[in-house]
């Protein structure tokens, strides 16, 4: 058909706008108005959503911190005739998605999603989903955002959400186990979960002898391909068989740890180039500057394993710390763990190639860049892997950061540094105008320099 014009398609602003993800449930949809998330409950749900509330569940978990607070609002906003509630929930400081998690984010989260799933039973409900899109890290723990996931139980019935579980948790995090962390990326390709035909591929031979991994992936997958060779008489289930297969992936869950590897620079400020006298200097000027400017939210930049975003979340200015190194985040989110630190969000993020927008119209989950609101960046010890390493210009680097925050604490690493050298080493210099002069010059086009100091004991700036 003739396309129509886009003038009588296109909705105002001002109408309550739907989350370009949130349209396979029909039990109801997440939407925005007036600056603020909802959402909105449909008829169809209306029975499973009064008996959630009723049956205590929702309390129960409120009361653990394991799902997001909300209120009702009886206005249909959205003025949909499907409308039976509208609830607000409590707003999140940022999304995130699964494949920006480190291994225990994602581990944490499928441990949560199994629990939910026991407590639900002991309710009289089952949670009829199991995605790592439902939970979001929200003051350092993982916490089930959608409130609609419930539905009655049936007994005879087995867990419908199974096969997503296994292949949206267990599968990235046995990737994580045999080969590195940072394949849990591998979500961001296959965002409804790895197959497990895939899986299975990929995981060593030796893995299937492992009951855990043979019960939840090989069989599983044999079953599958010979599913159309012979007739298959459906055993009768039970709730004890539910129970048991819920206590075993929760066993089975547990006991999946990363493969241990050297952290790209585990040892960056022990070297060195980077003294004990510099390190001191640098979280004194930072510290300083962290005091004095007007910000309430930062974004750290290749964060390494999150010093200096652990000063600033100490400040009560909400984090994020981010790192294309997994295994640096995977050690800074167990800090903040032991810590109880409820301000510092750590994600794996390359800000050289930072997260797509993924999904249907590409709409569903927002790249990165667009999800962050911040008021102030730190770019330590960063500009020369970007612009050395990476050959990403000082122009396209102030470009950017200028588009993303009001205030930015940048250092510079001069050439002659000895990591810079490294860097060097086995490739031909470039970079006639990697300087301070010329860091100064194109910076200032996009910032105004409000403050600048030399690091004594390195003469970074």
């Amino acid at each position: 058909g003739k396309r129509k014009n886009k003038q009588t398609i296109r909705r105002s602003m001002t109408d309550p706008s739907k989350h370009p993800a949130s349209f396979r449930d029909p039990a109801g949809f997440v939407f925005q108005s007036g600056g603020l998330w909802y959402r909105q409950v449909n008829q169809i749900y209306a029975e499973n959503y009064e008996y959630f509330k009723s049956s205590g569940l929702y309390e129960q978990l409120l009361e653990r911190e394991q799902i997001i607070p909300h209120e009702e609002i009886n206005r249909n906003i959205t003025g949909s005739p499907e409308w039976y509630k509208t609830i607000l929930p409590e707003q999140i400081p940022f999304v995130s998605y699964p494949y920006e998690w480190c291994f225990e984010q994602l581990k944490d989260a499928a441990l949560l999603i199994l629990t939910i799933m026991k407590e639900s039973m002991r309710h009289g409900m089952i949670l009829k989903d199991a995605t790592p899109f439902n939970i979001q890290f929200i003051s350092g723990r993982p916490v089930l955002i959608d409130t609609l996931s419930f539905e009655k139980y049936n007994s005879s019935q087995p867990w419908v959400a199974y096969k997503q579980f296994v292949e949206g948790f267990i599968a990235p995090l046995l990737i994580s186990k045999y080969h590195t962390q940072n394949l849990i990326g591998c979500l961001q390709v296959y965002p409804q979960g790895i197959p497990l035909s895939l899986l299975g591929s990929l995981l060593p031979w030796k893995s299937r002898f492992r009951m855990n991994n043979f019960l939840h992936v090989f069989l599983p997958n044999r079953i599958a391909r010979n599913r159309n060779q012979s007739s298959q008489v459906a055993a009768k289930f039970t709730e004890q068989k539910l129970k048991n297969i819920v206590d075993n992936l929760i066993s089975y869950t547990a006991s999946i740890h990363p493969k241990r590897g050297q952290l790209i620079w585990e040892d960056y400020y022990e070297d060195s180039i980077l003294s004990q006298e510099y390190f001191t200097n640098k979280k004194k000027i930072v510290s300083d500057w962290l005091r004095e400017i007007p910000c309430d939210s930062i974004l750290d930049l290749g964060s390494n394993t999150g010093v200096f975003a652990e000063m600033a979340a100490a400040m009560n200015k909400f984090t994020l710390a981010i790192d294309s190194d997994a295994g640096c985040i995977n050690q800074l989110y167990q800090r903040i763990k032991k810590n109880r630190q409820k301000n510092l969000l750590p994600l794996v993020v390359d800000i050289a190639n930072p997260s797509a927008g993924i999904g249907w119209s590409n709409q569903e989950r927002e790249p990165f860049l667009q999800r962050i609101q911040v008021n102030l960046v730190m770019a330590l010890a960063l500009i020369h892997h970007l612009c050395i390493a990476k050959n990403i210009g000082m122009n396209q680097l102030a470009r950017l950061l200028s588009k993303i925050c009001q205030y930015l604490i940048i250092e510079f690493i001069p050439k002659d540094d000895p990591k810079v050298q490294d860097m060097l080493r086995n490739r031909q210099d470039v970079f006639p105008h990697y300087s301070a002069e010329e860091f100064r010059r194109i910076f200032s086009e996009y910032f105004d320099i409000v403050l600048e100091q030399n690091i004594a004991a390195v003469g970074s700036t």
